[in-house]
């Protein structure tokens, strides 16, 4: 038995249009290279177009026409974010969004889970 690592080499052929998430874009903010380019990879994978941000202020950048009801430059479908990163933390980014009507659902991924983040998460609309 011999093991692929999916990761290593290069990257994988576009994914057939009956992936699940075929034509859905997703935003990754994470300020650690390896896990961004990990998330990256695997929604690829699973068809998933990835745009990516690599700090708070990239994401808030890319999130500021929200902000004033209009759409970004590309509309994403979903946001998967970091609690912990470098000028703005997901947690404040969620928060300022938290105020938008119509905005994607928001997934805060994090190394220091506790419970009280959690719920802080959960009515912010994490």
């Amino acid at each position: 038995m011999s093991l692929i690592d999916p990761w290593v080499g290069d990257p994988p052929p576009p994914p057939p249009a009956d992936r699940y998430g075929a034509g859905c874009r997703v935003l990754v903010a994470e300020d650690d290279d390896e896990m961004r380019a990990l998330l990256a990879s695997t929604l690829k994978c699973d068809g998933f177009e990835v745009v990516e941000a690599k700090n708070g202020l990239e994401l808030l950048d890319y999130l500021l026409p929200w902000f004033s009801g209009r759409e970004p430059p590309a509309h994403v479908d979903a946001i998967v974010s970091d609690i912990q990163m470098p000028c703005f933390t997901g947690m404040e980014v969620l928060a300022g969004l938290s105020a938008v009507r119509r905005r994607p659902p928001i997934v805060l991924i994090t190394a220091f889970g506790e419970s009280s983040t959690h719920a802080l998460a959960r009515s912010l609309g994490a």
